[in-house]
Order: C-alpha cells, then sequence, then structure tokens
C-alpha cells in the first residue's frame, strides 16, 4: 500500500481479474496477513504456509519494506546455517481510526498498525441509551487524528464504526452516519456490529491472536457472545444478549448513585461494592457457564475469552468462576483495554486494506 501521493494505493480492494497487479496484490496481502495474525515471521515460515518462491516472497518484503508497512527484526543467531532475520509490521507504517457507540459514551481512538492505542477520546452521552450528534463525533474524531504528526496522518487507512444492533435510541440509522463520517473526514468508513468488531480486534491485536478456534464473550451493558471459528466469527440468527452485564449491577447499586454511575468512568478498579457485587459475579459466572455449556453439546472448544471495559481483575475473577465449573475450558480475559469495541473498530481498516479474505 503506499500513502503519499503521487503513488496509488496499490494494496486494495478490486473486483477484477487476476492481472500481474492484481496477483501482486494478492501476495502482498498474504503476506501482510500473516504479520498481522503473528509477532514476527521469517521468510522461510512465509514461503512454507503460503507456498510462495523465495523469489517472490523476496520481491514482496523488499516492495512491503520499501513503503514502511514491514521492518527487519535482529538476526537469530545459534542454528544450524545462517542467521535467519525475522520479519514484523512497522508498528508506524499504518494507523486506524475506531469508533464505538456505546450505552453511555462514544469512545474514539487511533491505533497503530500493531494495535497500539496513540489517542483516545471519549464522548459521554447525554442521557443513557442515546446518540444523537455525529457533528460532535466528527469533531472529537478530527481532534483524535490531529494527535498524530502531519506525516502520520497521511498513513491513516481509515475509520471503523462498531455499531450496536439494533441502532442506539435517539441515534441517527447506520447508513446515514456512514456516509455523513466518510464525507466530513473524507476516508474510507468500514462498519461493523461492535460485539463481532470487539472479537475481530482481540482476534487481530489481542490474547486471540494465535488462536484459530474460540468462543468470545462481550461484557458491556448485557452480556453478549460470538463463536470464531477458523477465524471467521460466527453471531447466530438474531443479536441476543443476556441481562447479566454491568447495566443490571448499576440497577442493583441505584440507591447509592455516586457509586453506580463510577462503573462507567474509566477507572482501572472499582470501589468497594460489598454483597451486590458478590452476587453480580456469580450471576455473570453462571451465565457463562451455561451459555458455554450449551455450545459445547454440539461443539468441541477449549479456550474462552472474555472482553469487557470492566476492570481486569473483575474479568480474572469470573474466568475463575468458569473454570471451577468446567476445568476442561481455558477462560481467559481479553486485551485490558478501556474501549475494546473502539479498539475492534480501529482493526476493520487494516482487516479490510491489507488482509486475504
Amino acid at each position: 500500500m503506499r500513502f503519499a501521493p503521487p503513488n496509488p494505493l496499490r494494496i486494495a480492494d478490486r473486483a477484477s481479474g487476476l492481472n500481474s497487479l492484481s496477483v501482486r496484490s494478492h501476495n502482498e496481502r498474504l503476506v501482510l496477513s500473516l504479520l498481522l495474525q503473528n509477532e514476527a515471521t521469517t521468510r522461510l515460515e512465509i514461503g512454507e504456509k503460503t507456498g510462495l518462491s523465495a523469489q517472490t516472497i523476496s520481491v514482496i518484503v523488499r516492495s512491503l519494506e520499501q513503503e514502511g508497512l514491514v521492518v527487519r527484526g535482529e538476526a537469530q543467531k545459534g542454528r544450524v546455517g545462517p542467521p535467519t532475520t525475522p520479519l514484523m509490521l512497522n508498528s508506524e507504517g499504518a494507523y486506524s481510526v475506531g469508533v464505538s457507540v456505546g450505552y453511555r459514551n462514544t469512545h474514539i481512538v487511533v491505533v497503530d498498525f500493531i494495535g497500539n492505542v496513540q489517542n483516545h477520546r471519549v464522548m459521554p452521552h447525554t442521557s443513557a441509551d442515546t446518540f444523537d450528534a455525529p457533528e460532535a463525533l466528527a469533531r472529537e474524531i478530527h481532534h483524535a487524528i490531529a494527535g498524530l504528526s502531519e506525516s502520520r496522518q497521511t498513513r491513516i487507512a481509515g475509520v471503523g464504526l462498531a455499531l450496536p444492533t439494533p441502532p442506539i435510541r435517539s441515534g441517527p440509522d447506520h447508513d446515514v452516519l456512514h456516509r455523513y463520517l466518510e464525507t466530513e473526514l473524507r476516508l474510507p468508513v468500514f462498519v461493523q456490529n461492535d460485539i463481532t468488531a470487539a472479537a475481530g480486534g482481540e482476534s487481530l491485536f489481542g490474547t486471540a491472536r494465535q488462536m484459530q478456534d474460540f468462543l468470545f464473550f462481550y461484557l458491556g451493558a448485557r452480556l453478549h457472545g460470538r463463536l470464531v471459528l477458523n477465524h471467521q466469527i460466527y453471531n447466530g440468527n438474531s443479536p441476543l444478549s443476556y441481562d447479566v452485564g454491568v447495566l443490571a449491577l448499576e440497577r442493583a447499586l441505584l440507591p447509592n448513585k455516586t457509586i453506580a454511575d463510577r462503573l462507567w468512568g474509566q477507572e482501572p478498579s472499582w470501589p468497594a461494592l460489598g454483597p451486590a457485587l458478590d452476587a453480580w459475579q456469580q450471576a455473570c459466572a453462571d451465565s457463562l457457564v451455561q451459555l458455554t455449556q450449551s455450545l459445547l453439546q454440539f461443539i468441541e472448544l477449549k479456550t474462552i475469552v472474555l472482553s469487557s471495559f470492566i476492570p481486569a481483575e473483575i474479568c480474572a475473577t469470573l474466568c475463575t468462576l468458569v473454570q471451577q465449573k468446567i476445568p476442561t475450558i481455558d477462560a481467559i480475559v481479553g486485551r485490558t483495554s478501556a474501549a475494546p469495541k473502539a479498539i475492534g473498530a480501529a482493526s476493520l481498516p487494516f482487516s479490510s486494506r491489507f488482509m486475504v479474505h
């Protein structure tokens, strides 16, 4: 992919026959897909996994290095034969913007090519479960992008938009918001369901990076699930959710609204919540166990991944409770973040622009 004019974008979506240019584009995507899914890999490993010749790999790698997308690591010595040099993504090779519209807040993040958050902004909603400010959202995105240097701004691959299904109350139609942001930002905008986006972000940037099959749960205002098989995300025939999320805990704490409001903030830990927290954690764990066991009747899985914006230690406790009930399952906490869905949204431009589908 070429970011700076006058060079055209080469690694891009195409709907044409396999001429020499599109074949090269496909092969470049193939190499970048391997690097996006692995922290580092060698030319030999690329050849083993893709079947491409050593000469073809050399040409592709040289091109990607010239375009600033790939860098070489330190040579690995101590093996039989000459030292091998791993290849990895250049963290500054591309950037992406991710937006997630949630129950209480809208999150905007800017991430680099390996998923590190460079900027994170939060737009509180005027009231719960409402969103009615596309113009304000566009301004916040502009401010987030402005945090990058001018040269890095030219390397933005696009904007990912993670939206709930059904649309949030008082919010604009998804298609309308999509078109408005593309016009206002002059960047390609990619839209996906917010839970599916979070699962994709966990696969690309998080603890599930090396996993082919797993059961993904997102604990937000409610509890949602996705099944990932062979890196493909499945969400069933309806957007089911379960009322054991943070909204249920908020209702239990409503006599103390000050503490209840702190559940939705950016704090690394929650205040002492007493028996209400214990009861809520048990209800969450019971739902996770029930959903997992229902699925295990039909398919063999070894891992569940729990993602959330809530404190990591709470997620770890939930994973422990699940493993106590289902010892054959490895329950792990997703990548710790205050905005998992926004980071998942930021993965959409990278996936669309650089990966083989």
